[in-house]
């Protein structure tokens, strides 16, 4: 039996490899020229370039595990230790660390010495975090509540919540705070502030993400028997199943789309979406700005740190992942950066490096070898109150046609861990239908 999948991100990928751990033949129809999707790696002067900085955590187990089956998961490194430097512009700064405390006690003692809010903002803080841990994030309700309106309502001033929980809901969701799902901000916090002990613990690549996605899981599943076929358009899926692909129908006895929802809705017939279609095409987008920055010396002495107070939200030192020679390569991440997605490059430059040098006091001293830019005008859906109820489930309306993606409802955000359990779930439901259709 054959399965077609559409897309081959992190749920394309992770759908066809487990297929094929059962016996599935597969075939992989990607518009790109690469495996990867969303994370992809490209050639810039000399220098390896991530489209995005990826970071993952200890409590994100389906991607580690997607990162063994690769055989990829040394080329990525995890903290013995939650443990993030927090910059301030023209400040000394902070340092949030967990202490080898049982959960939830590990993370209080980094809080209660947190320098960038009051003593009584850490007070507060500690607060609604113990509210928030009582929060069942499944609760259809919390999807209706937007998480800074509900932290403002338990003392959570407007610096706090920027300063404090910022630093983990828009880095997880894409959205500011005052905009982000109460339901998946609750989510994020739970699992992994409030979670096990190391459920927080940062882990970053340590090769470019095509050397640690897309070309490992290209050379898998092609020796697994599968078919790849790169530059290839989908451009209909039919109920029988069946796909058009470049203008040929491609038979199967199931169908994945793992595509973004926009794609998935015009792909999909009508009468096969698996709810109404002002649901799940609603969900709109949040950009990513990513401005890369080339010093002619260091000017981080760690792997990462995040900023308050200022656009910068996380940098992250890319050096050797990139190959630079000499000199330093920091990657500024900017999430919910709907302010900054159409500004120019040389506007950016004049935005952020100062900034930088404000955060860094090394680099007041250094010379800026190159500024560039990179763009993910759609790079999650809009996490925002009452997107929870407009994700629809992997099964849809038309008998072997499933959905995988980030997007879907996996009961995550829309992150690298949310696309590799899509693509998990809908690879158990082709295998229940595959059963179905091998009984009749």
């Amino acid at each position: 039996m054959n399965v077609v999948i559409v897309g081959g991100g992190l749920a394309g990928i992770s759908a066809a490899m487990a297929l094929q751990e059962t016996g599935v033949q597969v075939t992989l129809v990607e518009a790109r020229p690469w495996l990867g999707g969303a994370t992809h790696s490209f050639r810039r002067d000399g220098l390896d370039v991530d489209n995005g900085q990826h970071v993952f955590l200890r409590c994100c187990t389906a991607y580690q595990g997607l990162l063994r089956r690769l055989g990829t998961d040394h080329l990525a490194t995890v903290q013995d230790r939650f443990d993030v430097t927090v910059l301030t512009p023209g400040g000394r700064g902070a340092r949030l660390r967990r202490a080898p405390l049982p959960s939830p006690l590990h993370l209080l003692p980094a809080l209660a010495r947190y320098s960038p809010l009051s003593p009584a903002d850490r007070l507060r803080a500690m607060r609604a975090s113990t509210a928030l841990r009582r929060l069942d994030p499944a609760d259809p309700a919390l999807d209706e509540v937007s998480a800074g309106a509900w932290l403002a309502g338990r003392g959570q001033r407007a610096w706090a919540r920027e300063a404090l929980w910022g630093l983990f809901i828009t880095a997880s969701l894409n959205a500011e705070v005052d905009d982000a799902s109460l339901g998946l901000s609750a989510m994020v916090c739970r699992r992994a502030l409030f979670g096990r002990t190391g459920a927080a613990d940062i882990g970053v690549p340590s090769v470019p993400l095509a050397e640690l996605h897309g070309g490992p899981a290209l050379r898998r599943i092609q020796e697994a028997g599968g078919t790849v076929r790169l530059k290839a358009k989908a451009e209909e899926v039919t109920a029988d199943p069946k796909v058009v692909v470049d203008g040929e129908p491609v038979a199967a006895d199931a169908v994945i789309l793992a595509v973004p929802h926009e794609t998935a809705a015009r792909l999909l017939p009508a009468e096969a979406h698996p709810g109404p279609d002002a649901r799940w095409h609603a969900l709109d987008a949040s950009p990513i700005v990513n401005v890369h920055v080339v010093y002619d010396r260091p000017v981080l002495d760690r792997p990462f740190a995040a900023a308050v107070g200022s656009p910068v939200q996380w940098i992250f030192d890319r050096t050797a992942v990139s190959g630079l020679g000499s000199g330093q390569y920091l990657a500024v991440s900017v999430s919910a950066a709907d302010r900054w997605i159409d500004v120019p490059t040389a506007e950016l430059r004049d935005r952020f490096v100062p900034e930088l040098r404000r955060l860094l006091p090394a680099a007041r001293r250094a010379r800026v070898r190159d500024v560039f830019v990179t763009r993910e005008r759609r790079a999650t859906f809009r996490q925002r109150p009452g997107s929870g109820a407009r994700r629809p489930g992997a099964a849809t309306r038309a008998t072997g046609v499933f959905l995988a993606g980030a997007w879907t409802d996996t009961g995550w955000p829309d992150t690298m861990e949310g696309a590799v359990r899509s693509g998990l779930t809908a690879a158990r439901l082709v295998r229940r239908h595959l059963e179905g259709v091998r009984d009749r």
